[in-house]
């Protein structure tokens, strides 16, 4: 058995999991596999497949891993010569033949950058400390099982945007998206502090008072935490991503300064 650390842009899929008819993640790694005859072309999946998660549509990863019975010659770089670029593989790890890629994760980490005006810091701060420890998150995701969750929290100022880390063993559906969303209603204070603890309380939270997901797209998976696992970057496979997604980064920079542009339309431009 091998693991596999995976990155990729979640912009051009319909989420992680295969989904008939539109592109995911899953797809396009079962499919380089097929190509490189790791799969059969019967086959569904690789023996002792599974994947550390399952990330929503437009929601990208830095860490997804995926682990399978592999042949010694699959390096991350052989694994990337049949992917798409927006999907990179880069380190890999032996690992027993009863792991398993979803079971044995311990904990797994989620960064969304929420763009909020000045001084919101504090506020958002509050909001993600109210969220910190053992909560039911039931009012929080779709799920009806397995809401309840030990929560860690985190938040950094980064220009303008604060830099909201989750850490937990899991997270159901849709779980994170949502808790951004208070987040954000706090740091722009629209919500008390109370709208939280309202929340988190057993009570169903529904109708115009329930809470929808913030959008998906600066959402990552950025970490799997797996105890004895070692896992050793494939550097040349590394680089090779870093350079890909150095230009995905300057072509949505330029994107942005677009968008700028265009939010001063009516304003007055003359030198």
């Amino acid at each position: 058995m091998r693991a596999y650390r995976i990155a990729y842009d979640g912009q051009p899929y319909h989420g992680f999991q295969r989904q008939p008819d539109v592109p995911t993640v899953e797809d396009a790694l079962l499919d380089a596999l097929r190509d490189l005859d790791v799969l059969a072309g019967d086959a569904d999946t690789p023996p002792g497949y599974a994947a550390a998660g399952r990330t929503d549509a437009g929601v990208s990863a830095l860490a997804q891993t995926v682990a399978f019975e592999a042949p010694d010659w699959l390096s991350p770089a052989a694994f990337n010569s049949e992917l798409p670029e927006s999907i990179r593989a880069w380190a890999s790890a032996g690992v027993d033949a009863e792991f398993h890629a979803t079971h044995h994760a311990t904990e797994r980490e989620y960064t969304y950058f929420l763009y909020t005006p000045e001084g919101s810091e504090q506020r958002a701060r509050s909001a993600l400390d109210a969220l910190a420890g053992s909560h039911d998150f039931h009012n929080l995701t779709p799920d009806e099982t397995g809401t309840e969750r030990h929560l860690a929290t985190h938040l950094e100022q980064d220009g303008p945007f604060l830099v909201c880390r989750f850490r937990a063993g899991g997270f159901p559906r849709e779980f994170v998206r949502r808790a951004v969303s208070l987040v954000a209603e706090r740091a722009r204070g629209e919500a008390p502090l109370d709208r939280i603890e309202r929340a988190l309380s057993p009570e169903p939270v529904e109708g115009p008072e329930g809470v929808g997901p913030a959008p998906p797209e600066p959402l990552v998976l950025t970490a799997v935490s797996y105890p004895g696992a070692e896992f050793a970057v494939d550097e040349g496979a590394a680089t090779s991503a870093r350079t890909l997604f150095d230009r995905l980064h300057a072509e949505r920079t330029a994107g942005a300064r677009v968008a700028g542009l265009l939010a001063t339309a009516g304003e007055d431009r003359t030198d």
